[in-house]
């Protein structure tokens, strides 16, 4: 049976990477952006030259409970079911504590949580007919938290205690597991070449790692993880080793 797999944030970046990846391995991929719109027509047309009819892009507001509905809708739409969903939008940008509004809460709770549940809870039917899984991409700071991302680490720490709470309530039938990045991508922010080093030299194989190295466990978990649920696989180069 083809395989179809739902991608948020699948424009550029880690995203991009797993649609590749996975489209490379047989899948059919729905890739939903935001405001990427160019560069996720342009994965879709790369996509869709490689095997016709096998891509396809929805812009969507993960903030709005409605077009994530929609979303879930379109994309069981497109081929007759979803079989993976991952969850990979996020938002992350620096704040200090005593400036967080309501909408800066409400804007990266929305994507890093509030859509992961509820596109695994309007695609539970899909992914249990079929025998699906889940995937969500965390982050290594979900556990500890990362010093001037209050916020995003509040709402990743929450995305890993769902994973595990949804691994025992959609089992048997459908297995949810995560992977958590470390030093993967450098933030769109520029660091400095001190900072990096600085990080690089907390990292036990010193050095970072590539979009690729999260595409292959997230296709480790599709396709070879049959008996892993409620696991969350740390891809970081052993920085929590330091941590």
């Amino acid at each position: 049976m083809q395989k179809n797999v739902l991608i948020t944030g699948a424009a550029k970046r880690i995203g991009a990477a797993c649609a590749r990846t996975l489209h490379a391995q047989g899948y059919n991929v729905f890739l939903h952006y935001r405001g990427s719109a160019v560069q996720a027509a342009e994965l879709c047309d790369e996509l869709n030259q490689q095997r016709v009819n096998s891509a396809r892009i929805m812009a969507a507001d993960l903030l709005s409970l409605s077009e994530i509905q929609n979303l879930a809708q379109q994309a069981c739409a497109a081929w007759g079911g979803i079989d993976v969903l991952l969850n990979n939008a996020s938002v992350f940008y620096p704040q200090n504590v005593s400036d967080v509004t309501e909408a800066n809460w409400d804007e990266i709770m929305a994507c890093n949580l509030k859509a992961p549940f509820f596109l695994a809870q309007a695609l539970s039917d899909s992914l249990r007919q079929r025998g699906g899984c889940i995937i969500n991409i965390i982050d290594i700071h979900a556990e500890r938290g990362l010093k001037g991302y209050p916020v995003y680490s509040i709402a990743k720490a929450g995305l890993a205690g769902m994973t595990k709470i949804l691994a025992k309530e959609l089992a048997p039938q459908i297995r949810v597991n995560g992977v958590s990045p470390g030093a993967i991508l450098w933030p769109e922010q520029e660091l400095s070449a001190d900072a990096k080093n600085e990080i690089l030299h907390r990292i036990a194989l010193e050095r970072a790692g590539d979009v690729d190295d999260i595409a292959k466990a997230v296709a480790f978990l599709c396709n070879d993880g049959n008996y892993i649920t409620g696991q969350i696989i740390s891809v970081d180069g052993g920085r929590t080793l330091f941590c």
